[in-house]
């Protein structure tokens, strides 16, 4: 392994064969993306540049505890801006969580929002700011260009290798009361700055690691068959599937190696601009009714019908030749699995406490969700209980 401080994007795609604007993510909705061992800690410098002073940083407990939440302020106010820190950002974040984010800034003028976490605080950062900015509920905001007035600048600071929420410019917020998840997405909510430092992703520990993980890749693999694929997003997909597959089954055997991280946390900044610039599919529609109502992880649930979800879109052409493109040796149904089998992650439904009674609701709201509208094959109620059943 190089040492830390030569890791470098140039490095660690070597070998690919993609254009120099790809690999600097010419097309991410936001500004500029910052990649580097130690890169956090230029967090005061950029939002200082951006003409902050005071700065929300929106964490949660867990960041805070392993030191990445306190790094951050520490860079802020040597740049010498104040601070204000939420930290009690939840998973999955809901109308709820962006409510208490508000409540914690009442009274007080912030000029500039800081998340750093998982996809949830980078989340949770931007609901905050479509409702400070804009005023109304987050469900005025569900859907694309619904925000009027201009937003605060984010600097989003991932510190796992999972979302790509720091190269997209939607927050995606639950609402409390139905559970249903709303895609709110504007130009405005991306981030001003993303800042990419593999070295805050050795915290984690390897349950999350491999959740997050397999997210990624599935953003990489929904993408590069949506119907709003394009030539742009689809070199972001095979890019990230390939930097995620090598650095994955790494991480999985060497938590502590830096360069494995890296190829992660690049991987999936580069599939969350392939999500930008195209759109996800039937796993993700299939995994959020499983987190709803049998708790189970986004990733994870995401994870167990991936493999099912390829099969099944496989089975045309188009979509057959746009998987070929991903270009991973072999069946990429089945190397999934075998990514899967390795991240020790859920293998059954039923193991999740899903029973054959419970497919039909679940299947009538997949088809429900927002992404299954964008899969490459047409697919309704009957075609996810038949996954669920596959997966059962």
């Amino acid at each position: 392994m190089p040492e830390a401080a030569s890791i470098t994007i140039e490095e660690l795609c070597r070998g690919f064969e993609v254009p120099e604007e790809i690999k600097h993510f010419g097309h991410a909705p936001g500004g500029e993306v910052v990649f580097g061992i130690g890169a956090i800690d230029t967090v005061g410098e950029r939002a200082a540049a951006l003409g902050a002073q005071t700065v929300l940083v929106v964490t949660d407990a867990h960041i805070m505890a392993a030191g990445h939440g306190p790094r951050a302020v520490k860079s802020l106010r040597a740049a010498g801006l104040e601070v204000i820190v939420f930290d009690r950002v939840r998973e999955n974040p809901t109308t709820f969580d962006v409510g208490e984010c508000l409540r914690a800034i009442e009274g007080k003028s912030i000029d500039l929002i800081v998340g750093v976490g998982g996809g949830s605080s980078m989340d949770t950062a931007k609901g905050c700011n479509f409702i400070l900015t804009n005023g109304g509920r987050m469900q005025d905001y569900w859907g694309v260009g619904k925000a009027e007035k201009e937003m605060l600048p984010l600097i989003a600071i991932p510190t796992t290798a999972g979302t790509g929420s720091e190269c997209q410019s939607f927050a995606l917020i639950a609402d409390a009361e139905t559970h249903q998840k709303m895609a709110c997405g504007d130009p405005k909510a991306a981030a001003a700055v993303a800042i990419l430092d593999p070295e805050v992703t050795l915290t984690q520990p390897a349950a999350v690691t491999a959740h997050t993980g397999i997210d990624a890749i599935a953003h990489a693999v929904e993408t590069a068959v949506s119907r709003k694929r394009t030539p742009v997003s689809a070199e972001y997909s095979r890019l990230a599937l390939h930097l995620l597959a090598q650095g994955f089954e790494r991480v999985m055997e060497a938590p502590d190696d830096l360069e494995a991280r890296a190829r992660m946390q690049l991987g999936a900044a580069y599939a969350g601009t392939a999500i930008e610039n195209s759109m996800l599919g039937a796993a993700h529609s299939a995994a959020n009714p499983l987190t709803a109502h049998f708790n189970v992880i986004h990733g994870e649930a995401v994870g167990v019908m991936l493999p099912h979800v390829i099969r099944f879109n496989a089975r045309d052409q188009k979509a057959a030749a746009q998987y070929q493109d991903l270009s991973l040796d072999g069946d990429l149904a089945a190397r999934v699995e075998q990514l899967l089998a390795k991240s020790g992650m859920l293998a059954r439904l039923s193991d999740a406490g899903v029973a054959e009674k419970d497919l039909p609701r679940l299947a009538e709201e997949a088809a429900g969700q927002w992404t299954a509208q964008f899969n490459p094959v047409e697919i309704g109620p009957a075609d996810f209980e038949a996954l669920y059943r596959a997966a059962l």
